[in-house]
């Protein structure tokens, strides 16, 4: 496993949500090259496109209430009429087959051979009524056509709503999908697939003890500063910030579900940070914004239909340019 040791600049906060006027603290990481994504509805969708852009450097995906990578092919339209709650949806997987092919045949994604090793994690309720269920078994299909079949799980026998379950018994009711979209589901979704991800995980800390840290994603990448809220949120390990080898895991939140809505509700309760503490990862927790003006965005989604150009889910597309960005400065340290 190859790691390399950096400076990261942070910006220092006495609390998660709190920027520090001027102060800065450098936390050294060690970090190995290769990371892991996963995301929840629009997140899941922009996981799966960070997957097909930058395989090379990616070994896992997980995707909870999602469905085809490029299912609304640049259209508006197509994703409320194909890839959203409609019971009639049908996205066309040939020709969206047929676009990524051409954008990998022009390096916009990265090649197949990239992910055919990586590992596939998939989840979608059957109880689902924002996402249809039967989009996540056409995800799954796609995934079936890209990596080895026995390195991809596809979880479909869960009666869970629109939401991210967990193995917490303080939520909400796990059939229902309500704000911020993390309900009681006598289910570890956070073990289950950091497990099939990276393998042989640790049991997780009943409570964390790393830090959660605020970091300026405006000032570590030039392409959020268009697309991007100027916040964005890592979650530290005791060990990690001690310079001992770690992990990056990237997590994508949901609609409605970025910080500016749900506070530290989804930075702080998935139950990633309770694995990341026991196994040595570090979790980014990058934030779109919300906008009502061009780009169109008033949930805070990530963009999965096209709302910031027509590249959107290739290499060239400015949200997965801008996480891009973020990853490489914690791994490699913030450009000078």
């Amino acid at each position: 496993m190859r790691f390399v040791t950096l400076t990261v600049l942070l910006l220092s906060a006495p609390s998660p949500f709190t920027l520090a006027n001027n102060n800065s603290a450098i936390s050294t990481l060690n970090l190995d090259e290769t990371i892991t994504v996963s995301g929840l509805s629009s997140g899941a969708y922009m996981a799966g496109q960070y997957h097909q852009a930058f395989a090379s450097q990616v070994k896992g995906v997980a995707m909870l209430a999602g469905g085809p990578v490029y299912c609304a092919q640049n259209s508006l339209g197509l994703a409320l009429a194909h890839c959203f709650n409609k019971d009639t949806s049908a996205p066309d997987l040939a020709a969206i087959e047929q676009y990524l092919t051409a954008a990998r045949e022009t390096d916009k994604l990265a090649p197949l051979s990239a992910q055919a090793d990586d590992k596939v994690w998939i989840l979608n309720g059957t109880e689902d009524k924002t996402v249809q269920p039967k989009l996540g078994a056409l995800l799954y299909q796609q995934y079936q056509r890209w990596a080895k079949p026995e390195n991809i799980v596809f979880v479909d026998d869960k009666a869970f709503a629109h939401t991210f379950p967990t193995d917490r018994n303080d939520l909400g009711n796990c059939s229902q999908s309500e704000s911020p979209y993390l309900a009681s589901c006598n289910y570890d979704a956070a073990g289950a697939l950091l497990n099939h991800l990276i393998g042989d995980i640790k049991p997780k800390a009943k409570t964390t003890t790393g830090e959660l840290v605020e970091i300026n994603q405006h000032q570590l990448s030039t392409a959020a500063t268009t697309t991007l809220a100027k916040s964005g949120y890592l979650y530290i390990p005791q060990r990690c910030a001690a310079g001992e080898p770690c992990q990056l895991h990237v997590s994508f939140h949901g609609c409605k579900q970025n910080a500016d809505n749900v506070g530290d509700a989804y930075t702080t309760g998935t139950g990633l940070n309770n694995y990341a503490d026991t196994n040595n990862i570090v979790i980014l927790y990058p934030q779109t914004q919300a906008s009502n003006i061009n780009p169109f965005n008033p949930n805070a989604c990530w963009d999965w239909w096209g709302y910031t150009g027509a590249d959107y889910t290739t290499t060239n597309g400015p949200q997965l340019q801008a996480v891009h960005q973020l990853v490489q400065a914690l791994l490699h340290g913030p450009k000078q």
